[in-house]
């Protein structure tokens, strides 16, 4: 078991992974977002954070060795922006995939490699593998060292609660299968953007693919029970258990839900209204 999860507070995790917790804590962030270390004498940073000066600062007085990359899983504005400031200090090879349109997204991120689906990189004789899995945001990368089994699987698996998925750049049916092929690795551990490690990683996974999948049919009855539905008239339905202060939160993942199931054939919708397919 590693000790409670602290904004600034470097731990390490096993023999080639340490973590920093940013302070960045909030709703969607839990205690903050982790930024990893792999490597001692050469250093990749893995999700440098949010842009915030004594984040940033101690990032340099913890890599200890020389910081050879800086690894953003993607876009998103707790993950990426101290990558652009950090490169500019310590002349590191930035790596992620170029941010997509969209608010939410960091503009300031310019990789100096995009690897490609399975790419491998090394630093201090350690393999990085770079999976491309979209689903949470459409360049979200985990990355997965061979060695140790160990995953850094960014936002698209965190521990403390699920993410949201929110379209148009998240997308429900690519999450579930990049969830699936992350399980056919397997990982012998995985380490989240958010939250502590699961050790029982497969076993997390599975949770996971169930938990969306029990939602999915919860959304399916939802559009059989109350035809013609709005997001803010089915979350009611199909959320019934979380707490109504998240409902527009989790409109978007319920969104998410009901365009995979309008690929499927399962659900229509017309003019921001949705029903189960055949029921018009």
């Amino acid at each position: 078991m590693t000790e409670p999860l602290q904004p600034g507070r470097i731990q390490r995790l096993n023999a080639s992974i340490r973590r920093l917790v940013a302070p960045n804590p909030g709703l969607m962030t839990g205690p903050g977002t982790n930024t990893y270390f792999i490597g001692d004498d050469e250093v990749a940073v893995i999700d440098p954070g949010p842009r915030i000066d004594r984040h940033i600062e101690q990032i340099l007085s913890e890599a200890g060795g020389e910081i050879r990359y800086i690894v953003a899983t993607h876009t998103h504005p707790d993950h990426s922006p101290a990558a652009a400031p950090l490169a500019e200090r310590t002349g590191a090879t930035v790596v992620g995939l170029t941010a997509p349109d969209g608010p939410q997204q960091d503009k300031t991120f310019r990789p100096g490699v995009e690897p490609s689906d399975g790419e491998e990189l090394s630093v201090d004789g350690i393999r990085m593998t770079f999976l491309h899995t979209p689903g949470h945001a459409s360049n979200h990368l985990c990355v997965f060292i061979p060695d140790s089994g160990w995953l850094l699987t960014g936002d698209h698996i965190i521990n403390g609660s699920t993410v949201v998925i929110d379209p148009p750049d998240g997308c429900m049916k690519a999450y579930l299968n990049s969830l699936e092929r992350l399980r056919a690795l397997p990982p012998a551990a995985i380490a989240g953007g958010h939250g502590d490690v699961f050790e029982q990683p497969v076993e997390a996974i599975d949770w996971l693919i169930d938990h969306r999948l029990s939602r999915e049919k919860k959304v399916v009855d939802s559009l059989a029970k109350h035809p013609g539905g709005r997001l803010s008239d089915l979350v009611c339905y199909a959320y019934d258990e979380v707490d109504s202060r998240l409902h527009r939160l989790a409109e978007r993942s319920l969104l998410a839900h009901l365009l995979k199931l309008e690929d499927e054939g399962v659900a229509v919708q017309d003019g921001g209204r949705w029903s189960a397919a055949g029921t018009g």
